[in-house]
């Protein structure tokens, strides 16, 4: 996979790439700021892009802004957000626009390497990545929302493993149920949304992320 990094920090864009290079990734540009970035991709092309949300000049949401323009340009270039905060709303903007293609991850995910990795392949594939604390946030936004509301506890865990970018076979493995009863409560929680039907493969993280940036 070719890859594009975005990190001001020298020391954990070096980390990164020492890493990603030493599980057979090919690091193509490793870049310090948010015009950087921009040029990068525009230049390389990459499979993926990894930006830290805050980036010179201003160090406030420069990389999270040049990673929204970026799609904006090219709706499906996949990016995976790595922060230490959760910016609800720019992350609700990049995530909610059904394109697939983008993560969200907190930076101590990097240590758990599994996870990470498997992040970036699932984001880079079209798919989604997003932190377990990304969508509390997010959930929160709407938690008094009648359609969230009318959900059970359990309707909400699963829709929780959705916007995760779970598959349902990782749902029922997190959960031990039955692949028939994770089928089950996606409908109902589509139903209760009131979230119709569509023929993309993406339908049910895209509806749910745009249902959360209502």
């Amino acid at each position: 996979m070719r890859i594009v990094i975005a990190e001001d920090l020298l020391l954990l864009r070096e980390g990164l790439v020492r890493l990603l290079t030493g599980t057979g990734h090919e690091v193509v540009a490793a870049v310090a700021s948010a015009p950087e970035l921009e040029a990068a991709v525009a230049a390389h092309r990459p499979d993926l892009s990894i930006v830290d949300v805050r980036l010179p000049p201003g160090f406030r949401d420069e990389g999270l802004r040049a990673a929204l323009a970026i799609r904006r340009r090219e709706p499906r270039t996949p990016i995976l957000i790595l922060s230490q905060y959760v910016e609800r709303v720019y992350a609700a903007e990049l995530i909610a626009d059904g394109n697939g293609a983008v993560g969200y991850l907190l930076k101590d995910r990097v240590t758990a390497l599994d996870e990470f990795l498997d992040a970036i392949e699932r984001v880079a594939a079209g798919g989604t990545a997003m932190d377990q604390e990304v969508v509390r946030q997010l959930f929160a936004r709407n938690s008094g929302d009648r359609g969230v509301a009318a959900l059970s506890a359990r309707e909400r865990e699963v829709l929780g493993l959705v916007a995760q970018g779970l598959s349902n076979s990782a749902i029922c493995a997190a959960l031990t149920l039955a692949p028939a009863s994770v089928d089950k409560h996606i409908g109902n929680i589509l139903t209760k949304l009131d979230l119709p039907p569509a023929r993309d493969s993406h339908r049910r993280v895209r509806a749910v992320l745009a249902y959360l940036n209502q």
